[in-house]
């Protein structure tokens, strides 16, 4: 394709659709245009800001015609950043649109005919919602500043509200930065690989208030610790942890392996469908506690567990579908790859009085096989793996327990629809589709499937 439009070029579009990163799209002589704050069915005058081989990209310089959709942007920030990259459209229509990610993603890999798609479960509150906050830190112009970076680059933006974060988290990172400010701590610079402030990590619970603070540094001596945990605990007392995470790597992941509590001890404690739950700086505990409550409801009403049920619950992290199916169920069967999880399982499974409960740590697949060869007689799955979907050796032993029920609480639509295709072929009907909204302004969406076995 010969590209027919250059940098800076204006001329007057539609646009004609939104893709899954929340950009709208217009198209030049059939050459695909993106552009934020747009939204199907608007005319626009557009300026072209980058031109790449496959795509452009375009600023809108007016309006000519706005969607009825259309709300006013909250903060341009959030845009900029991609931290709310649908904050421009009615709440109502990104439940629509999220259902329809869903819908098409589907469509893709198996027949939909007669699968219908629910309406998306969206938020009482769209606002505020997120428990936990990870902000980089670096220096601008010789100060510490934290943001969120600008969407494809690691140029940091300084933000002080995210507007989408409990505004109690978004208090504590403003003052753990103007503690380091203080104590002038150097955060992190990753071109040289120096400093020693790399991200500040905000958790709370939604029902108990609780907060933790986890500071992740480069090196292991974090100088004025004490002082840095005094100043903080006596601005904000319901802090019960302080954990110095380090990670000295060269790497984009946030987090290293060695952990040092500062203060109190390595995890804070929340509640979640009446259970209470230990969490520690390294669980995986979802942002949206309300939408969760919601999520996992659907999931508990899909898997539809009698007492007479064994049920496995894979990817369980530390425990909090598994301890929801053990109410009802004869038994429940955990895995989690992460020792550490499966150890807080325990630990909550304790809490909240609940013995019918095996957490084991492994490879989901593995121990799923290990479980078939044990003559495990297996009712229900339910399974809520990461961004990747299934490993292709869980669906092969889930498929040899032949379970009446899988239950695939999914947060990729994509990796959802090829493991979906792979179930429908060995014997498996989708009967429910449910998307559930956990990220309101995002482009993120979670997804609850039934599906039950079809005996010949």
């Amino acid at each position: 394709m010969s590209i027919t439009i250059k940098k800076n070029d204006e001329f007057e579009t539609e646009i004609l659709d939104i893709t899954h990163e929340g950009f709208g799209v217009a198209k030049e002589d059939s050459f695909p245009i993106f552009i934020e704050n747009a939204i199907p069915g608007e005319k626009v005058v557009l300026r072209i800001t980058k031109v790449l081989k496959r795509f452009a990209y375009g600023r809108i310089m007016k309006w000519i015609e706005t969607s009825e959709d259309r709300v006013e942007v909250t903060d341009t920030l959030g845009t900029r950043v991609g931290t709310m990259p649908l904050q421009h459209i009615k709440y109502e229509a990104q439940l629509k649109y999220k259902q329809k990610i869903v819908r098409d993603t589907l469509a893709r890999e198996i027949d939909m005919i007669d699968i219908e798609v629910l309406p998306t479960l969206g938020a009482e509150n769209p606002w505020s919602y997120r428990n936990k906050a990870q902000i980089p830190v670096r220096e601008i112009h010789d100060q510490l500043e934290t943001g969120f970076f600008k969407r494809g680059t690691h140029d940091l933006v300084p933000i002080e509200n995210y507007h989408i974060q409990d505004p109690i988290i978004d208090e504590v990172i403003l003052a753990v930065r103007d503690i380091l400010r203080k104590y002038k701590i150097k955060a992190y610079d990753e071109d040289k690989h120096k400093g020693d402030i790399r991200h500040i990590i905000v958790r709370r619970g939604h029902y108990t208030d609780e907060i933790m603070v986890i500071l992740v540094t480069r090196t292991e001596n974090l100088k004025h610790s004490e002082s840095i945990v005094e100043a903080l605990v006596s601005q904000y007392p319901e802090i019960v942890s302080v954990v110095q995470n380090i990670n000295t790597e060269r790497t984009n992941v946030i987090m290293g392996r060695t952990v040092n509590v500062l203060y109190g001890n390595d995890w804070y404690e929340d509640e979640l469908l009446g259970k209470r739950y230990k969490i520690s700086s390294q669980s995986f505990y979802q942002v949206n506690a309300l939408q969760t409550e919601v999520l996992y409801q659907k999931a508990l009403e899909f898997a539809d567990i009698t007492g007479d049920d064994n049920v496995i619950d894979a990817y369980c992290g530390i425990g909090t579908i598994s301890l929801n199916l053990a109410d009802k169920a004869k038994h429940v069967y955990a895995v989690e790859v992460v020792p550490q999880a499966i150890d807080m399982a325990k630990d909550n499974a304790n809490i909240n009085n609940i013995s019918n409960v095996d957490f084991v740590a492994g490879k989901a697949e593995d121990v799923m096989a290990s479980w078939v060869s044990d003559g495990i007689e297996i009712d229900v799955i339910v399974v809520d793996p990461p961004r990747k979907g299934l490993d292709p050796k869980f669906i092969e032993a889930s498929l040899k327990t032949s379970p009446k029920r899988i239950v695939y609480v999914s947060c990729n639509p994509a990796t959802l629809a090829r493991d979906l295709k792979i179930y429908q072929e060995c014997g498996y009907t989708v009967e429910l589709v449910q998307p559930v909204d956990m990220f309101p302004q995002t482009t993120h969406v979670e997804t609850v499937v039934l599906m039950s076995r079809v005996d010949k």
